[in-house]
Protein backbone atom coordinates (compact mmCIF):
# COMPACT_ATOMS: atom_id res chain seq x y z
CA UNK A 1 0.00 0.00 0.00
CA UNK A 2 1.18 3.51 -0.64
CA UNK A 3 2.69 5.48 2.28
CA UNK A 4 0.25 7.24 3.88
CA UNK A 5 1.13 11.12 2.57
CA UNK A 6 0.40 14.92 4.07
CA UNK A 7 0.72 16.26 0.26
CA UNK A 8 -2.39 15.29 -1.01
CA UNK A 9 -3.99 18.84 -2.22
CA UNK A 10 -7.00 20.04 -3.98
CA UNK A 11 -4.34 20.28 -6.99
CA UNK A 12 -3.14 16.88 -7.48
CA UNK A 13 -6.60 15.00 -7.42
CA UNK A 14 -5.43 13.04 -10.73
CA UNK A 15 -2.78 11.77 -8.37
CA UNK A 16 -4.69 11.10 -5.51
CA UNK A 17 -7.11 9.28 -7.71
CA UNK A 18 -4.68 6.91 -9.44
CA UNK A 19 -3.02 6.22 -5.29
CA UNK A 20 -6.06 5.53 -3.88
CA UNK A 21 -7.99 2.86 -6.26
CA UNK A 22 -3.92 1.30 -6.44
CA UNK A 23 -4.06 0.85 -2.72
CA UNK A 24 -7.58 -0.37 -3.06
CA UNK A 25 -6.68 -3.01 -5.50
CA UNK A 26 -3.52 -4.42 -3.34
CA UNK A 27 -6.36 -5.27 -0.28
CA UNK A 28 -6.24 -8.84 0.78
CA UNK A 29 -7.38 -9.42 4.14
CA UNK A 30 -9.70 -7.14 6.99
CA UNK A 31 -6.02 -5.87 8.26
CA UNK A 32 -5.27 -4.23 5.00
CA UNK A 33 -8.91 -3.23 4.70
CA UNK A 34 -9.04 -1.29 7.83
CA UNK A 35 -5.75 0.33 7.71
CA UNK A 36 -7.14 2.04 4.05
CA UNK A 37 -10.40 2.74 5.75
CA UNK A 38 -8.63 4.41 8.43
CA UNK A 39 -5.71 5.98 5.98
CA UNK A 40 -8.55 7.59 3.33
CA UNK A 41 -11.96 7.55 4.73
CA UNK A 42 -11.70 7.68 8.37
CA UNK A 43 -12.24 11.15 10.61
CA UNK A 44 -8.42 12.18 10.34
CA UNK A 45 -8.46 10.38 6.69
CA UNK A 46 -6.79 12.02 3.41
CA UNK A 47 -10.35 12.81 1.99
CA UNK A 48 -11.64 14.42 5.56
CA UNK A 49 -8.55 16.81 5.46
CA UNK A 50 -8.71 17.53 1.81
CA UNK A 51 -12.98 18.60 1.93
CA UNK A 52 -11.40 20.90 4.97
CA UNK A 53 -9.43 22.95 3.39
CA UNK A 54 -11.83 24.01 0.93
CA UNK A 55 -12.24 27.44 2.60
CA UNK A 56 -8.75 28.22 1.54
CA UNK A 57 -8.66 27.94 -2.23
CA UNK A 58 -10.18 30.69 -4.99
CA UNK A 59 -13.95 30.91 -4.25
CA UNK A 60 -14.48 30.79 -7.80
CA UNK A 61 -12.77 26.91 -7.74
CA UNK A 62 -14.32 26.04 -4.98
CA UNK A 63 -17.52 24.84 -6.33
CA UNK A 64 -15.89 22.78 -9.11
CA UNK A 65 -12.83 21.21 -6.97
CA UNK A 66 -15.18 20.62 -4.11
CA UNK A 67 -17.13 18.49 -6.15
CA UNK A 68 -14.36 16.37 -8.16
CA UNK A 69 -12.66 15.55 -4.36
CA UNK A 70 -16.46 14.53 -3.22
CA UNK A 71 -17.18 12.67 -7.02
CA UNK A 72 -13.64 10.71 -5.61
CA UNK A 73 -14.64 10.20 -2.10
CA UNK A 74 -17.99 8.63 -3.38
CA UNK A 75 -16.16 6.70 -5.97
CA UNK A 76 -13.85 5.20 -3.15
CA UNK A 77 -16.94 4.37 -0.95
CA UNK A 78 -18.26 2.09 -3.57
CA UNK A 79 -15.76 0.39 -4.06
CA UNK A 80 -14.23 -0.02 -0.94
CA UNK A 81 -17.89 -1.67 -0.36
CA UNK A 82 -17.47 -4.02 -2.56
CA UNK A 83 -14.12 -4.92 -3.10
CA UNK A 84 -12.40 -8.77 -3.93
CA UNK A 85 -11.82 -9.62 -0.07
CA UNK A 86 -15.19 -9.42 1.11
CA UNK A 87 -16.39 -11.62 -1.30
CA UNK A 88 -13.61 -14.41 -0.92
CA UNK A 89 -14.31 -13.92 3.46
CA UNK A 90 -17.92 -14.76 2.56
CA UNK A 91 -16.90 -17.55 -0.22
CA UNK A 92 -15.04 -18.87 2.93
CA UNK A 93 -18.09 -18.71 5.34
CA UNK A 94 -20.51 -20.31 2.84
CA UNK A 95 -18.13 -23.29 2.24
CA UNK A 96 -18.70 -24.25 5.98
CA UNK A 97 -22.81 -23.74 6.32
CA UNK A 98 -24.96 -26.49 4.71
CA UNK A 99 -28.09 -24.87 4.50
CA UNK A 100 -30.24 -28.23 3.69
CA UNK A 101 -29.07 -29.53 7.40
CA UNK A 102 -32.54 -29.17 9.79
CA UNK A 103 -33.21 -26.38 11.92
CA UNK A 104 -33.07 -26.39 16.04
CA UNK A 105 -36.36 -28.23 17.32
CA UNK A 106 -37.32 -24.89 19.33
CA UNK A 107 -40.29 -26.05 21.31
CA UNK A 108 -43.46 -23.60 20.90
CA UNK A 109 -44.83 -21.67 23.85
CA UNK A 110 -48.41 -21.96 24.84
CA UNK A 111 -50.65 -19.73 27.20
CA UNK A 112 -50.22 -20.90 30.59
CA UNK A 113 -53.77 -22.53 31.86
CA UNK A 114 -54.64 -19.89 33.84
CA UNK A 115 -54.61 -17.31 31.08
CA UNK A 116 -56.34 -20.14 28.93
CA UNK A 117 -59.22 -20.32 31.11
CA UNK A 118 -59.28 -16.33 31.66
CA UNK A 119 -59.90 -15.85 27.72
CA UNK A 120 -62.34 -18.34 27.90
CA UNK A 121 -64.48 -16.88 30.87
CA UNK A 122 -63.85 -13.22 28.81
CA UNK A 123 -64.98 -14.42 25.55
CA UNK A 124 -67.98 -15.87 26.63
CA UNK A 125 -68.92 -12.39 28.42
CA UNK A 126 -68.22 -10.68 25.33
CA UNK A 127 -70.06 -12.63 23.39
CA UNK A 128 -72.73 -11.70 25.75
CA UNK A 129 -72.13 -7.97 25.32
CA UNK A 130 -69.78 -7.49 28.30
CA UNK A 131 -66.97 -4.85 27.77
CA UNK A 132 -64.01 -5.33 29.78
CA UNK A 133 -62.41 -3.14 32.42
CA UNK A 134 -59.54 -3.35 34.65
CA UNK A 135 -58.05 -1.65 37.36
CA UNK A 136 -55.34 -0.92 39.95
CA UNK A 137 -53.65 -3.46 41.79
CA UNK A 138 -51.92 -1.17 44.85
CA UNK A 139 -55.74 -0.09 45.86
CA UNK A 140 -56.91 2.50 48.46
CA UNK A 141 -58.97 1.40 51.46
CA UNK A 142 -61.83 3.62 50.33
CA UNK A 143 -62.05 1.93 46.63
CA UNK A 144 -61.39 -2.29 48.39
CA UNK A 145 -63.49 -2.08 51.62
CA UNK A 146 -65.94 1.55 52.07
CA UNK A 147 -67.43 1.96 48.57
CA UNK A 148 -67.80 -1.40 48.79
CA UNK A 149 -70.22 -1.23 51.97
CA UNK A 150 -67.76 -2.73 54.30
CA UNK A 151 -66.83 0.62 56.52
CA UNK A 152 -63.54 0.47 59.17
CA UNK A 153 -64.20 -2.17 61.87
CA UNK A 154 -66.85 -4.05 59.69
CA UNK A 155 -66.64 -7.63 60.75
CA UNK A 156 -66.65 -8.25 57.63
CA UNK A 157 -63.49 -6.97 57.18
CA UNK A 158 -61.89 -10.45 58.50
CA UNK A 159 -63.02 -12.41 56.21
CA UNK A 160 -60.02 -11.54 54.14
CA UNK A 161 -56.24 -11.22 55.31
CA UNK A 162 -55.06 -8.40 53.65
CA UNK A 163 -51.62 -6.75 52.68
CA UNK A 164 -51.38 -3.50 53.95
CA UNK A 165 -48.58 -0.74 52.22
CA UNK A 166 -49.60 1.75 54.82
CA UNK A 167 -52.70 2.97 56.82
CA UNK A 168 -54.75 3.72 53.59
CA UNK A 169 -53.68 1.41 50.97
CA UNK A 170 -52.98 -2.16 50.24
CA UNK A 171 -53.07 -4.87 47.84
CA UNK A 172 -56.31 -5.50 46.38
CA UNK A 173 -58.54 -8.51 47.81
CA UNK A 174 -60.64 -8.78 44.88
CA UNK A 175 -61.08 -7.17 42.15
CA UNK A 176 -64.70 -5.50 43.33
CA UNK A 177 -62.60 -2.26 43.35
CA UNK A 178 -62.83 -1.58 39.55
CA UNK A 179 -66.19 -2.29 39.48
CA UNK A 180 -66.47 1.28 41.89
CA UNK A 181 -63.97 2.62 39.36
CA UNK A 182 -66.29 2.01 36.96
CA UNK A 183 -69.56 3.26 37.91
CA UNK A 184 -67.80 6.41 38.92
CA UNK A 185 -66.77 7.08 35.51
CA UNK A 186 -70.05 5.33 33.31
CA UNK A 187 -73.58 5.96 33.35
CA UNK A 188 -75.98 3.54 33.48
CA UNK A 189 -76.47 0.85 31.38
CA UNK A 190 -73.09 -0.88 32.43
CA UNK A 191 -72.57 -4.07 31.49
CA UNK A 192 -68.67 -5.26 32.01
CA UNK A 193 -66.17 -8.11 33.67
CA UNK A 194 -62.67 -7.24 35.20
CA UNK A 195 -60.45 -9.54 35.68
CA UNK A 196 -57.34 -9.03 36.89
CA UNK A 197 -55.03 -10.54 40.12
CA UNK A 198 -55.66 -10.63 43.77
CA UNK A 199 -53.85 -10.60 46.86
CA UNK A 200 -54.56 -12.07 50.59
CA UNK A 201 -52.18 -12.65 52.97
CA UNK A 202 -53.12 -16.73 53.56
CA UNK A 203 -51.05 -19.58 54.43
CA UNK A 204 -49.77 -21.03 51.26
CA UNK A 205 -51.02 -24.55 50.53
CA UNK A 206 -52.20 -27.10 48.14
CA UNK A 207 -55.91 -25.28 48.30
CA UNK A 208 -54.94 -21.62 48.57
CA UNK A 209 -51.77 -19.37 47.71
CA UNK A 210 -51.16 -15.53 48.47
CA UNK A 211 -52.13 -14.08 45.02
CA UNK A 212 -54.79 -15.75 42.66
CA UNK A 213 -56.92 -14.60 39.39
CA UNK A 214 -60.22 -13.07 39.85
CA UNK A 215 -62.85 -12.36 37.14
CA UNK A 216 -65.72 -9.67 38.63
CA UNK A 217 -68.78 -9.22 36.32
CA UNK A 218 -71.22 -5.99 36.84
CA UNK A 219 -74.81 -5.11 35.13
CA UNK A 220 -76.03 -1.86 36.06
CA UNK A 221 -79.57 -0.83 34.53
CA UNK A 222 -83.30 0.12 34.96
CA UNK A 223 -85.53 -2.93 36.18
CA UNK A 224 -82.04 -5.41 36.63
CA UNK A 225 -83.56 -8.39 38.57
CA UNK A 226 -82.52 -11.75 40.21
CA UNK A 227 -83.79 -14.00 37.50
CA UNK A 228 -81.64 -11.63 34.81
CA UNK A 229 -78.59 -12.98 37.44
CA UNK A 230 -80.02 -16.20 37.12
CA UNK A 231 -79.85 -16.48 33.18
CA UNK A 232 -76.92 -14.93 32.55
CA UNK A 233 -74.78 -17.48 34.97
CA UNK A 234 -76.53 -20.15 33.89
CA UNK A 235 -76.42 -18.96 30.50
CA UNK A 236 -72.23 -19.17 31.13
CA UNK A 237 -72.49 -22.62 33.05
CA UNK A 238 -73.21 -24.15 30.24
CA UNK A 239 -71.25 -22.93 27.72
CA UNK A 240 -68.35 -22.67 29.67
CA UNK A 241 -69.09 -26.57 31.29
CA UNK A 242 -71.48 -28.70 29.33
CA UNK A 243 -74.62 -27.76 27.49
CA UNK A 244 -76.63 -30.44 30.04
CA UNK A 245 -74.74 -28.28 32.95
CA UNK A 246 -77.19 -27.48 36.08
CA UNK A 247 -76.52 -24.96 38.88
CA UNK A 248 -77.49 -24.52 42.49
CA UNK A 249 -77.99 -21.39 44.03
CA UNK A 250 -77.70 -20.92 47.92
CA UNK A 251 -77.88 -18.03 50.09
CA UNK A 252 -74.55 -16.30 51.27
CA UNK A 253 -73.49 -13.01 52.73
CA UNK A 254 -70.57 -10.61 51.10
CA UNK A 255 -71.25 -7.10 52.35
CA UNK A 256 -71.51 -5.49 48.39
CA UNK A 257 -74.41 -7.09 47.59
CA UNK A 258 -78.29 -7.93 48.85
CA UNK A 259 -79.43 -10.88 48.42
CA UNK A 260 -76.19 -12.89 47.69
CA UNK A 261 -75.93 -15.86 47.03
CA UNK A 262 -73.35 -18.96 46.05
CA UNK A 263 -73.28 -20.66 43.07
CA UNK A 264 -72.58 -24.39 42.63
CA UNK A 265 -72.85 -26.21 39.17
CA UNK A 266 -73.10 -30.04 38.26
CA UNK A 267 -69.52 -31.37 38.41
CA UNK A 268 -68.88 -32.04 35.27
CA UNK A 269 -67.05 -35.19 35.89
CA UNK A 270 -69.25 -37.47 37.30
CA UNK A 271 -72.72 -35.53 36.25
CA UNK A 272 -73.83 -35.45 39.95
CA UNK A 273 -73.06 -38.81 40.97
CA UNK A 274 -70.18 -38.06 43.41
CA UNK A 275 -66.37 -37.93 42.75
CA UNK A 276 -63.49 -36.94 44.54
CA UNK A 277 -63.19 -33.62 42.66
CA UNK A 278 -66.81 -32.78 44.43
CA UNK A 279 -65.77 -34.20 47.53
CA UNK A 280 -68.96 -36.51 46.76
CA UNK A 281 -71.29 -34.19 46.90
CA UNK A 282 -72.08 -34.06 42.94
CA UNK A 283 -71.26 -30.62 42.86
CA UNK A 284 -68.77 -27.67 42.56
CA UNK A 285 -68.67 -24.50 43.84
CA UNK A 286 -67.43 -22.34 41.44
CA UNK A 287 -68.63 -18.03 42.30
CA UNK A 288 -70.30 -15.85 44.48
CA UNK A 289 -72.97 -13.28 43.28
CA UNK A 290 -75.54 -11.25 44.47
CA UNK A 291 -77.60 -8.21 43.59
CA UNK A 292 -75.97 -4.52 44.04
CA UNK A 293 -76.73 -3.28 47.57
CA UNK A 294 -77.85 -0.13 47.61
CA UNK A 295 -74.92 1.69 49.78
CA UNK A 296 -72.93 0.71 46.94
CA UNK A 297 -74.86 2.79 44.36
CA UNK A 298 -74.90 5.18 46.89
CA UNK A 299 -71.13 5.90 47.24
CA UNK A 300 -70.91 6.15 43.71
CA UNK A 301 -73.84 8.67 42.75
CA UNK A 302 -76.17 5.90 41.19
CA UNK A 303 -79.88 6.14 42.11
CA UNK A 304 -81.04 2.87 43.45
CA UNK A 305 -84.18 4.23 43.30
CA UNK A 306 -83.71 3.92 39.89
CA UNK A 307 -80.95 1.63 38.98
CA UNK A 308 -80.79 -1.95 39.93
CA UNK A 309 -77.97 -4.71 39.18
CA UNK A 310 -76.17 -7.93 39.50
CA UNK A 311 -72.81 -8.75 40.53
CA UNK A 312 -70.66 -11.80 40.75
CA UNK A 313 -67.30 -12.78 41.19
CA UNK A 314 -65.34 -16.21 40.27
CA UNK A 315 -61.66 -17.04 40.72
CA UNK A 316 -59.92 -18.29 38.37
CA UNK A 317 -57.81 -21.00 39.92
CA UNK A 318 -60.61 -22.70 41.28
CA UNK A 319 -62.22 -23.25 37.92
CA UNK A 320 -58.86 -24.17 36.75
CA UNK A 321 -58.56 -26.80 39.31
CA UNK A 322 -62.09 -28.23 38.70
CA UNK A 323 -61.49 -28.31 34.59
CA UNK A 324 -58.20 -29.78 34.53
CA UNK A 325 -58.65 -32.19 37.85
CA UNK A 326 -55.61 -30.59 39.41
CA UNK A 327 -54.86 -31.32 43.40
CA UNK A 328 -52.31 -28.77 43.81
CA UNK A 329 -52.69 -24.69 43.37
CA UNK A 330 -48.71 -24.50 43.63
CA UNK A 331 -48.49 -26.17 40.51
CA UNK A 332 -49.61 -23.04 38.71
CA UNK A 333 -46.68 -20.87 39.89
CA UNK A 334 -43.64 -23.17 40.34
CA UNK A 335 -42.94 -22.83 36.34
CA UNK A 336 -42.25 -26.53 35.81
CA UNK A 337 -41.87 -27.20 32.29
CA UNK A 338 -43.26 -30.52 33.04
CA UNK A 339 -46.28 -29.21 34.04
CA UNK A 340 -47.11 -26.61 31.84
CA UNK A 341 -46.14 -27.99 28.56
CA UNK A 342 -49.17 -30.31 28.79
CA UNK A 343 -50.97 -27.73 28.25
Amino acid sequence: MTEVSDSYTLDNLDELESNVLSDLKSISNESEAESFRIKYLGKKGVFRQLLKSLGSIDPQKRKEVGAKANRLRSLVETEFSKAHWKKESAEVVDKSFDPSLPGFPFHKGSLHPLMQIRDQIRDIFISMGFTVSYGPEVESDFYNFEALNTPKHHPARDMQDTFYIDQNHLLRTHTSPVQIRVMENQKPPIRSIMPGRVYRNEEISARSYCLFHQVEGLYVDKDVSFADLKGTLLAFSKRFFDEETKIKIRPSFFPFTEPSVEIDVECFLCKGQGCSICKQSGWLEVLGAGMVHPNVFKSVGIDPEKYTGFAFGMGIERIALLKFGIDDIRLFYENDTRFLSQF
